[in-house]
């Protein structure tokens, strides 16, 4: 089975969305709600905990028919399945894409099962207080030191179990600025502070520099051969891992067919299990298997990820939207946009199709947002009555964790009247001015979930996963690889030598020569 390559702007779908755009673009979702009393239980999907309500978008249920229609055209079941059955769709890299065969327990890779007895192994040793530091002490904290998705991931997932937090303190260790190094290493103890270095190649410029930034701060007080038990690392080159003093035994494997952005499912893991426990982590990776059979097996219909996308689709390509906003209503997933940053934007943000040729339609959307109520005092003016068109994503929580239903009541209505306010706005009454109007008809999508556990959040992320998977395959993209990021690291390295060396003669721009001097 290949990887589809269609164009969908050739498509007869897409033919007739644009021709269905011209007919109710100024169609009003108030009007809907009135016409179709039945509309907020039509457009709802329940699976499991999450309650999926997509009534408030600017669809009817030809648009519907008519995305359905697209994803078949552009060979959507074929591209999952190939890429749940290992083949090689990253085709720019020659690699699979397996994310998900790290999390499917009933199939597990001899060397991901290998790998999660080890994972387990450690962190019950490192919990129990049996690992011990150099002088005898056991841990205290873990320290992350990686960057990207060797540092997102793990971070937005530590943040948002906190609640399942042991007693571990989990300090992460990413940007190259020694200022902020310098910050994270402030009142550890080498003694029973251990770090995980988390580098595919262990050469990546921000890691390494930190690595050896820190691994300086511990022999200060320690000896060289203290490293081995005070650090492990997450890597592919043992080579560089044994030269760095980091014992055989404490290096964690990654696979070319995990991408870094994908890859928190992986050892990479390391410090959440270390943060929550090996149980709690195999619970993160069995709530993304069960989003991984819904996505799989389920009707596109009434699958939560393609109807994501297809919506979101929709609104890029049609009502030239051009970013969408994602309001956790739970303070613990204060890092979740930031995470979904790197996976949404670093995956789609491309501007040539899987045949090779230049695009002439927009593809990866601009994904930002914040967690309410917080976000609610500072950026919902502009979507309530900017001009801009801004779909937004509401995610919550039915119970608080700790069951402060007083709070819980004041959060949950402010999500709720929030959508509210976006759907109807001041449409149909009276207003004093028209400073005060609220053209309403804003979109909306409410994810209600049950409660925040590791499970639920697992099933989350894979949520999303998926949705920039079948954004990706409408798009025509390889979602997969990140050329982009690449060239900056590359001029990095030339600039690097420019300012070490304080010689800029070879630096053809004028602009950075300028800046150069500014340095000196």
């Amino acid at each position: 089975m290949s990887f589809p390559k269609v164009n969908p702007t050739n498509t007869k779908a897409w033919e007739q969305l644009t021709a269905h755009y011209s007919e109710t673009q100024h169609l009003k979702m108030q009007d809907q709600f009135v016409e179709d009393p039945d509309r907020a239980h039509r457009y709802a999907i329940r699976w499991n905990d999450f309650y999926i309500d997509y009534s408030k978008n600017r669809i009817n249920d030809t648009t519907l028919s008519l995305l359905l229609a697209l994803a078949d055209e552009v060979g959507l079941k074929e591209a999952i399945e190939a890429q749940f059955n290992g083949e090689h769709i990253n085709e720019t890299e020659d690699r699979a894409v397996g994310h998900t065969a790290l999390r499917d327990f009933a199939h597990l890779k001899p060397e991901v099962a290998d790998t999660l007895k080890k994972i387990k192994g450690f962190t019950d040793s490192v919990i129990e207080g049996k690992w011990k530091g150099y002088t005898g002490k056991s841990i205290e904290t873990i320290v992350n030191i990686g960057i990207g998705g060797s540092d997102l991931g793990p971070d937005m997932v530590c943040e948002a179990l906190k609640y399942y937090q042991n007693h571990l303190e989990v300090r992460f260790v990413s940007n190259v600025d020694g200022d902020h190094t310098q910050e994270q290493l402030k009142g550890l103890n080498p003694e029973t502070t251990l770090f995980i270095i988390v580098s595919k190649t262990f050469t990546t410029q921000e890691t390494l520099t930190n690595a050896n930034t820190i691994r300086d701060w511990f022999l200060k007080s320690a000896s060289e051969e203290d490293i081995a038990q005070h650090f492990v690392a997450v890597s592919t080159n043992l080579e560089a891992v044994s030269n760095f003093g980091i014992a055989p035994q404490n290096i964690f494997p990654m696979w070319d067919w995990v991408g870094g952005r994908f890859s928190l499912w992986s050892a990479v893991g390391l410090s959440i299990a270390c943060s929550v426990g090996y149980a709690h982590f195999e619970s993160l990776l069995r709530g993304a298997h069960e989003m991984d059979l819904h996505f799989r097996n389920t009707a596109f219909e009434n699958n939560i990820p393609v109807v994501l996308a297809l919506i979101s689709v929709w609104y890029n390509n049609f009502h030239n939207a051009e970013s969408e906003c994602i309001v956790p209503y739970s303070q613990y997933l204060n890092k979740l946009v930031a995470y979904l940053q790197q996976g949404i934007m670093e995956s789609n943000g491309k501007s040539v199709d899987r045949n090779g040729d230049p695009i002439d339609y927009q593809t990866g959307t601009i994904v930002w947002g914040s967690t309410g109520t917080n976000a609610q005092h500072a950026f919902f003016q502009l979507i309530h009555q900017g001009t801009k068109l801004i779909p937004t994503d509401f995610v919550g929580f039915s119970k608080a964790l700790h069951g402060n239903q007083d709070h819980q009541n004041k959060l949950m209505a402010n999500m709720i009247a929030q959508t509210e306010a976006l759907l109807q706005g001041t449409h149909g009454t009276e207003v004093e001015n028209t400073f005060k109007v609220f053209e309403g008809n804003k979109p909306t999508n409410t994810l209600l979930i049950d409660t925040l556990t590791p499970k639920s959040l697992g099933s989350l992320i894979a949520m999303y996963e998926h949705k920039l998977f079948v954004q990706g395959v409408v798009w025509n993209i390889y979602s997969y690889d990140q050329w982009g990021v690449e060239l900056g690291k590359k001029l990095a390295k030339g600039t690097l030598q420019a300012i070490e060396s304080e010689d800029i003669s070879h630096m053809n721009n004028a602009s950075t020569q300028n800046l150069l001097k500014r340095l000196s």
